[in-house]
C-alpha cells in the first residue's frame, strides 16, 4: 500500500487551519473510558444466601450475631460442598478464615437483624483446615476475552462495556475454571479487540498468551437485541474456546426493560461459567495442542574423538553450562511488596536459574515473574515442588502457588453451635 505524504501533510495542515488539530491530535486509543479492575482475584470460596433472624440488645449488637451465626452456617455448608462435612470450626478459628461478607438484603431494627448474606473464606486457610487441596480441582489459567454485539457494533476492551464490567463483578471462588480477567487499561485494548478472535496464527495467540501466563483463551460473546427505547432486552449468550473460536454452548435470557441489564449479564455470566465448567469436567475444554511452543530441532551430535585418545576431564560440563538458558513466565499470588521480594529471592535460589525478575507486578492480585532457566522446564517443575509449592500449568508457562498449610488441631474446650 502506498501513501502520499504531501497529501497527508497538506490534510493535517488542513486540519489545523479549521481549528480541529492545532497541536492536539490524540491517537486514537485516547479519550475513551475503559478498564475495570476485578474485585476478586484472590480466589476465596463463597457461600451465598445465607439467611439469619437475630435479635439482640441493640441494633448493632444483633448485627454482629447475625454475622457470626452467617459464618457457621457458612462453614458448614463449604464442608459439605467440599465433601467434608461435619468438620467443625470455633467461632475464633472461623474469624481467621472469613475474609469477608457480602450483604444481599438486610433489613435492620432497634433490636433485630433480618438478612440474607454472603461468606467468603480464605482459600488456602479453609482448605487447610477442612484437609483438602486447595487448587487441584482448577484449571490451568484462561484468558477471558469478553466479546459484546450491540446494534451492530462489536467491542471487547476498545471501551468499557456493560458486558466487560459483569465479568469484573463475577467472583470465580467457587469455580473449577482459573480465570484471567484482564483490566482492560495498558496495551490491552491493541493487543484484545474484537478483530483479534479472527485471527488463527498460532505465533501470535502465543505471544498474547505469554504476556498474560495464560494456557487458553475463552471467549464469552453476548449478542444484545433492545426492541424499543427503554423497553425488553434480549440477550443470546455464547461459550466460545479457542484460537479457533469453537462453540461450546448457548444460552438466550430476556429481561422486560434496559434498567434490568446488569441483572440480565450477570445471570448469563453465572450461566456461561456453569458451561465452561461441564466443558471442563467432560474433557471438551482443554488446552490446545497448537499453542504449545513448537519443539526444539535436535542437533546431531559429532564424535570428533580420536581412538586412544583420552577426553578432557569437566570439558563436557563447561560447554553445558555455557547455554543461554530458556525463558519461563511464573504466574504467582503478590499480595503484599514483600510477598514478591520473597518469590524473587526464592525463584533466584534454585540451581539453574539464570535470572528471575517481575515483569508485570499486581499488587493484591496475580503477577508475572520472567525466569531464564538453564534446563528442561520439568526440572524446573520439580525443583519448585520440591520447596513446597503447587505448581500448573505446561511447557514454558507455569502457575506456583504457596501450599496449603497443614490443619491445627481444633481446641476441644469450644463448642459450635447453630443459629
Amino acid at each position: 500500500m502506498r501513501l502520499r505524504l504531501p497529501s497527508i501533510i497538506f490534510g493535517l495542515a488542513a486540519l489545523a487551519g479549521l481549528g480541529v488539530g492545532g497541536g492536539a491530535v490524540l491517537a486514537q486509543i485516547e479519550g475513551q473510558p475503559r478498564g475495570v479492575a476485578p474485585i476478586d482475584s484472590g480466589g476465596a470460596y463463597e457461600v451465598t444466601g445465607v439467611s439469619v433472624d437475630v435479635a439482640g440488645k441493640t441494633a448493632e449488637a444483633a448485627r454482629l450475631g447475625g454475622w457470626r451465626i452467617a459464618q457457621r452456617k457458612a462453614w458448614a455448608v463449604l464442608a459439605q460442598r467440599l465433601g467434608r462435612g461435619g468438620v467443625g470450626a470455633s467461632d475464633g478459628l472461623l474469624d481467621s478464615l472469613v475474609s469477608g461478607i457480602v450483604v444481599e438484603n438486610e433489613q435492620i431494627g432497634p433490636n433485630r437483624y433480618v438478612a440474607r448474606l454472603g461468606v467468603l473464606f480464605d482459600r488456602v486457610r479453609a482448605a487447610g483446615v477442612l484437609g483438602v487441596s486447595a487448587y487441584a480441582d482448577r484449571s490451568p489459567p484462561m484468558l477471558v476475552m469478553p466479546l459484546q454485539i450491540s446494534g451492530g457494533v462489536s467491542q471487547m476492551f476498545e471501551a468499557r462495556t456493560p458486558w466487560q464490567q459483569a465479568w469484573a463483578r463475577f467472583r470465580t471462588g467457587n469455580s473449577s475454571i482459573d480465570y484471567i480477567r484482564p483490566s482492560g487499561t495498558g496495551t490491552d485494548p491493541l493487543l484484545l479487540n474484537a478483530g483479534q478472535i479472527g485471527r488463527r496464527s498460532r505465533g501470535w495467540w502465543r505471544t498474547i498468551l505469554d504476556q498474560y501466563g495464560a494456557s487458553d483463551i475463552l471467549i464469552p460473546v453476548v449478542r444484545l437485541y433492545r426492541q424499543w427505547p427503554g423497553g425488553p432486552v434480549i440477550g443470546v449468550f455464547e461459550a466460545r474456546h479457542g484460537p479457533d473460536n469453537a462453540l461450546i454452548g448457548t444460552v438466550t435470557l430476556r429481561v422486560g426493560s434496559t434498567d434490568s441489564i446488569n441483572q440480565l449479564l450477570d445471570t448469563g455470566v453465572g450461566r456461561l461459567d456453569g458451561m465452561y465448567q461441564r466443558a471442563l469436567a467432560s474433557g471438551t475444554l482443554h488446552p490446545d495442542a497448537t499453542l504449545n511452543p513448537p519443539p526444539k530441532p535436535e542437533e546431531a551430535v559429532i564424535d570428533d574423538t580420536t581412538p586412544g585418545e583420552e577426553p578432557i576431564t569437566g570439558l563436557d560440563s563447561a560447554i553445558a553450562s555455557t547455554g543461554a538458558g530458556i525463558a519461563v513466565t511464573l504466574q504467582y499470588d503478590a499480595p503484599s511488596a514483600s510477598a514478591v521480594a520473597n518469590a524473587e529471592s526464592l525463584i533466584r535460589s534454585i540451581p539453574g536459574v539464570v535470572r528471575a525478575g517481575t515483569t508485570s507486578l499486581a499488587l493484591g492480585g496475580v503477577s508475572l515473574m520472567a525466569v531464564t532457566y538453564d534446563g528442561d522446564p520439568e526440572q524446573l517443575r520439580r525443583a519448585l515442588e520440591q520447596r513446597g509449592l503447587q505448581v500448573s500449568g505446561s511447557g514454558t508457562t507455569l502457575r506456583i502457588r504457596r501450599a496449603a498449610p497443614q490443619p491445627a488441631p481444633a481446641p476441644q474446650s469450644d463448642n459450635v453451635t447453630t443459629g
